[in-house]
């Protein structure tokens, strides 16, 4: 009996992993959607980015009862604070790494990177070398960003700024990654991940308001607005660590690829972005990285 009640929650849990994935995936393209139409610096997108899709996460945690459960201890205020900061510092390379180059390009280097920070910061923290894998699968990894980014994008140093921009980007969440494996008791990770996207949006605050977050009251700039904050962050979010309860791991691992693949699909569909024979090849090998190295 208990086969035939798993059966359907595993394959509920798969439909929520992929739809994480494919929703992610939209992010950088309604934000960078956002940032025409409403005429916004990249700061101000990834501010209105976290705040929207923060409010909307922390009222999921209320509703679901979840609040209740939080306990405000030291331990647990240092865990959120750090959240905010690192999440606020990804989501704002993140968008400036858009700005100067492209959604495809800037979300594969993003993402694909990584895997290759996390491994390094890993192998100093640990003082051992990496298995013999995980090198391979991080020197692909490598080989990709670097076809990658002679892939054909106007302007040599909007290049060399946006590939910089993506790989701090990649490093910040890295550096998450790494900060938040061990657990604080009294916080469970979608309350971590919740406050976090809330207080790293008021971390930007400040800088977005410096350069202007006054948005055009035209109803196609604030339903961009609404999907960024509510779609690829709260939404995706909750589906994510709803089905981390009753998933395989590799299905949690392999929805990770559905982010940049879909950005690289949708981006060429809407925004004629092409990376080139070169840029596609260095597009398979971070995919094929990203596989071995989050399926491990």
């Amino acid at each position: 009996m208990s086969t035939f009640v798993a059966a359907p929650a595993r394959g509920r849990s798969a439909t929520a992993l992929i739809l994480a994935g494919v929703l992610w995936g939209t992010g950088g393209l309604s934000g960078n959607l956002l940032a025409a139409q409403g005429h916004l610096h990249p700061l101000s997108v990834a501010c209105y980015r976290l705040l929207l899709g923060g409010a909307c996460t922390v009222l999921f945690v209320w509703a679901t009862g979840r609040l209740r459960e939080l306990v405000w201890t030291k331990p647990v205020v240092r865990r959120l604070l750090m959240s905010g900061a690192l999440l606020g510092q990804f989501q704002a390379c993140y968008f400036v790494s858009v700005s100067l180059t492209s959604v495809s390009v800037s979300t594969m280097i993003t993402i694909g990177s990584v895997p290759v920070f996390a491994t390094l910061g890993t192998a100093v923290r640990d003082r051992r070398l990496p298995a013999t894998t995980t090198l391979g699968a991080t020197a692909a990894a490598i080989a990709g960003l670097v076809l990658l980014t002679w892939s054909p994008v106007a302007g040599s140093w909007k290049l060399a700024g946006g590939v910089a921009f993506a790989l701090l980007a990649g490093a910040g969440f890295a550096m998450l990654t790494l900060a938040t494996r061990k657990p604080v008791e009294g916080l469970d990770s979608f309350c971590a991940t919740a406050f976090g996207l809330l207080l790293g949006g008021v971390a930007l605050t400040p800088v977005a308001l410096w350069f202007g977050m006054a948005l055009p009251l035209r109803p196609e700039v604030l339903a961009i607005a609404l999907y960024l904050g509510v779609v690829p962050t709260a939404i995706a979010y909750a589906a994510y660590f709803l089905a981390l309860r009753t998933a395989h791991p590799v299905l949690a691992a392999l929805s990770a690829l559905l982010e940049p693949l879909t950005a690289v699909v949708a981006s060429a569909v809407l925004f004629g972005d092409r990376l080139g024979v070169t840029g596609w090849c260095g597009a398979a090998l971070l995919v094929t990285a990203l596989a071995v190295s989050y399926t491990r």
